[in-house]
């Protein structure tokens, strides 16, 4: 058994969590948001931001934050 195992696991589980947050707010009930394939982040208006924040504490960070990963988990994750 490889010793980094555990350690690979735990990033593939972050990973997953991080692209199901972004997923649910590009494609979920919120069209509010959308996703800029340069920066490799999601955009809104600030007001959509501090609503959707208010009621989802854990994507404040997404905010200014990119996540260069999303087209190929999506490839990925987006058929479970």
């Amino acid at each position: 058994m490889l010793k980094a195992k555990p350690n690979l696991e735990s990033r593939i589980r972050t990973l997953k969590r991080v692209w199901l947050i972004i997923y649910d707010m590009l494609r979920g009930k919120n069209n509010d948001f959308g996703w800029d394939e340069h920066r490799q982040l999601v955009f809104a208006e600030d007001a959509v931001w501090n609503s959707y924040i208010n009621s989802h504490k854990e994507t404040g960070q997404f905010k200014h934050r990119s996540f260069p990963y999303y087209d190929q988990l999506t490839a990925i994750y987006a058929k479970d």
